[in-house]
């Protein structure tokens, strides 16, 4: 609801200023909240997706939105949690994709039948619509006794999937017993 009525207070702004055809004209913020969060609601009225932010930044001449120290979370009835972290930010103009830069980590919270799972990358594209996440980097997953690293990774959260894509290495560590 946060985010639906910045969306409508951005909109009016924009639309009360007449256009002006300035070249010099400044990159200055437009709109900054510190403590931001936002809840998206699935079709039952339920919360689906939350995004927070130590501090966001809307930028009204390019139309962009930068998070310091951003905190997704996907949320469903039938499948664990995922939350994804980094130092920055930045949300596309649609507010459809967002883009996690430095120290990304996202987290697979466990279930009854799955251990939890961490992944480490220094950048990931997240489209929260489609439950998708991608990044062409180089990513680090741990689960229990499983350590993976690989070059590139496509996460499709409704069908369950982790596709690494390329230079793939895995380590499997025992107990100790």
């Amino acid at each position: 609801l946060c985010l639906l009525g910045f969306a409508y207070w951005l909109n009016q702004v924009a639309q009360t200023e007449p256009s002006r055809q300035d070249s010099g004209k400044r990159h200055d913020p437009d709109a900054i909240i510190d403590n931001f969060s936002a809840i998206r609601l699935n079709e039952r009225g339920t919360p689906h997706f939350i995004m927070s932010a130590s501090k966001m930044v809307h930028y009204s001449d390019d139309d962009s939105t930068t998070m310091e120290v951003p905190h997704l979370t996907s949320l469903s009835a039938e499948r664990p949690a995922i939350h994804a972290t980094a130092k920055r930010g930045i949300v596309s103009s649609k507010g459809d994709e967002v883009f996690l830069h430095e120290n990304v980590e996202v987290l697979r919270e466990a279930s009854a039948l799955q251990n939890e799972l961490r992944k480490h990358t220094e950048s990931l594209h997240v489209s929260p619509d489609k439950d998708w996440a991608d990044t062409d980097r180089t990513v680090t997953v741990v689960e229990a006794h499983n350590t993976v690293q690989a070059t590139g990774m496509e996460m499709d959260n409704r069908a369950r999937t982790l596709k690494l894509l390329a230079n793939v290495r895995s380590e499997h560590v025992p107990d100790k017993k």
